[in-house]
């Protein structure tokens, strides 16, 4: 591959990323004005999301049922059809798990972004990351000291907070690229 067609696809991927954090701000935005409204969204994909889980692993269990996991398989399946539809029925308290759930997830996240923008350290732009992940772990505890009494707005506005933080990281990140490849160029 030449040096011409490696810019040109880093040259494009820039936009792609530019283009992505647009989306993600006005989403970000959006969770953040309708807080409960962008919460009872991710405790309804979740629950779908376990449900059609629960229904796969009842067809692997099917698939294999000559293996000898059969019995576990089905009571996995079983687990979480019972916990997506109990979300489903009860979204409130739904959330409320989830919003403990977003809190480890979030320090988590935390966690990993520190390391990486250690270890992207002389790139520049780096810093950033280190801001995102700093940011981010003061998200994850904040969720966690007012759980459960806010978990009714917590997750759609903290991950409102946390997306717009994460644009602003990819943003940075994108202009310092398109910047360096101005200059390669």
């Amino acid at each position: 591959m030449s040096t011409i067609s490696t810019i040109t696809i880093v040259k494009g991927s820039v936009k792609w990323s530019i283009a992505l954090s647009i989306l993600m701000l006005v989403a970000g935005f959006l969770a953040i004005a309708v807080p409960q409204a962008a919460g009872i969204a991710v405790n309804l994909l979740v629950a779908w999301l376990l449900v059609f889980s629960g229904g796969a692993h009842l067809v692997f269990a099917w698939h294999t049922r000559s293996t000898g996991g059969l019995v576990w398989e089905l009571l996995l399946g079983i687990l979480y059809i019972l916990v997506g539809a109990y979300m489903l029925i009860n979204p409130v308290l739904g959330l409320a798990s989830l919003t403990l759930a977003l809190a480890i997830y979030l320090f988590a996240e935390g966690v990993l972004e520190l390391i990486l923008s250690l270890r992207l350290r002389p790139m520049p732009g780096w810093g950033w990351l280190l801001f995102d992940g700093i940011v981010t772990l003061i998200l994850a505890i904040m969720i966690w000291r007012t759980w459960p009494s806010s978990a009714e707005w917590v997750i759609g506005m903290l991950v409102g907070i946390s997306m717009l933080f994460s644009v602003i990281a990819r943003l940075m990140l994108s202009l310092a690229a398109r910047r360096l490849l101005a200059k390669l160029a």
